[in-house]
C-alpha cells in the first residue's frame, strides 16, 4: 500500500533540527546505527520497535527539506509504488516525525559497492547482471528513469539477491542538490552529464556496474574504448559479451541499447553460450595443470 506523507508540519522547524544520535528515538524507530551520508540525506539502521525488526531509515538532510521538497517527494513516490518488481526495492513508509522526513526501507547486507571489495565467482557476476538488468527494464517498461544507477544504490541481501533503491528519491534528490538532471559523478553517460538524461543514460550507468564486475577495474572518463581492466575483461568473458558491453557503453547515446528491455534481451540470448564458454575453459585451464602436476615418468634405459 502506498505510504502517505503527513507535511503538515513547519518547515522553519526542520532547518533547525539536531543530528540524530545513536539510540537516539525517532517515532516508532530506535537509531542503532549510521550506515552513510551523502549530499542529500544520511541513511541508518533502525529498529522498528513496533514491528521488531531492523530496517534502514534514509532522512534527507533538514536544510533541504521544504513543502516543494515534500511535494515532489509524494509524488515521486506514488509513481514509483506503481513500479512493484522483485529487484527494486520498496519503501516500506515515508512520513513526518519530530519535524523529519524519515523514509523506511527493507534492511540489506551491504551494498553493492561493500561487495565488489571481495571476489566474485563469474556465476554470482551473471547472476547480479541479469538480476540488475531485469529490475531496470521492468522500471523502463514502466516508463520510469532511475538516473543514478550506481552500486550505493544496489542493496544486497542473502543468497546475492540484489534490490535497486532510490527509485523517485534519487530524482528528487537531483533536482534540489544539483539544480538539473545530473546524478553521481563516475556513474552516468556524457548526456546525463549535460543535464539531458534519458533510458539510454540508465543503459550506460547499468554497462558501467557490469564492465566493473567482470573487469574488476572502473572505466574513467573519457571513455574511450579499450577501457580501464580491458585485459581481464578478454580472459574472463568472450568476446561476444564484450561486444554486447561495449554497445551498452557507447559516448552517443543513439547508437547505445534503446533501453534496458532490449539489453537485458540481448543478455539473456548471449548468457548460456558465454557460460559454455567459460566452463570450457576452466576445464582446460584445470586439466593443464594436473598435467604439469602429474610427476615425469621413468625413462627406459638404452640396451
Amino acid at each position: 500500500m502506498q505510504p502517505e506523507l503527513r507535511i503538515s508540519v513547519s518547515i522553519s522547524k526542520m532547518s533547525t533540527l539536531n543530528k540524530l544520535r545513536l539510540r537516539q528515538r525517532l517515532g516508532k524507530y530506535r537509531i542503532e546505527k549510521r550506515l552513510g551520508e551523502g549530499g542529500f540525506a544520511e541513511v541508518f539502521q533502525a529498529m522498528d520497535t513496533i514491528m521488531g525488526t531492523r530496517v534502514a531509515l534514509k532522512i534527507p538532510h533538514a536544510t533541504l527539506v521544504d513543502s516543494e521538497l515534500l511535494k515532489s517527494f509524494r509524488r515521486e513516490a506514488r509513481l514509483v509504488a506503481k513500479v512493484d518488481h522483485p529487484g527494486i526495492l520498496q519503501i516500506k513508509d515515508a512520513s513526518v516525525i519530530d519535524g523529519r522526513l524519515v523514509i523506511s526501507f527493507p534492511l540489506g547486507k551491504e551494498t553493492l559497492s561493500d561487495r565488489l571489495s571481495r571476489r566474485m565467482s563469474l556465476e554470482t557476476i551473471f547472476s547480479i547482471s541479469d538480476q540488475l538488468l531485469a529490475a531496470v527494464a521492468f522500471a523502463h517498461q514502466s516508463k520510469v528513469i532511475h538516473c543514478d544507477i550506481k552500486p550505493e544504490n544496489i542493496i544486497m541481501f542473502d543468497g546475492s539477491v540484489m534490490k535497486l533503491a532510490d527509485f523517485g528519491i534519487a530524482k528528487v534528490a537531483r533536482q534540489t542538490v544539483h539544480g538539473c538532471g545530473t546524478g553521481t559523478v563516475g556513474h552516468m553517460a556524457p548526456e546525463q552529464a549535460m543535464g539531458r538524461p534519458s533510458v539510454r543514460s540508465d543503459v550506460f550507468a547499468v554497462g558501467l556496474i557490469i564492465h566493473r564486475m567482470f573487469s574488476g577495474q572502473w572505466a574513467e572518463w573519457p571513455y574511450d574504448w579499450p577501457l580501464n581492466g580491458h585485459r581481464r575483461l578478454r580472459e574472463r568473458i568472450p568476446a561476444t559479451m564484450i561486444t554486447w558491453l561495449r554497445k551498452a557503453l557507447e559516448l552517443n547515446a543513439a547508437q547505445r541499447f534503446r533501453d534496458c528491455v532490449q539489453m537485458r534481451n540481448a543478455f539473456a540470448r548471449l548468457r548460456p553460450a558465454a557460460l559454455r564458454i567459460i566452463q570450457r575453459q576452466r576445464r582446460r585451464t584445470r586439466a593443464g595443470k594436473l598435467d604439469t602436476a602429474k610427476p615425469a615418468g621413468r625413462t627406459r634405459r638404452a640396451a
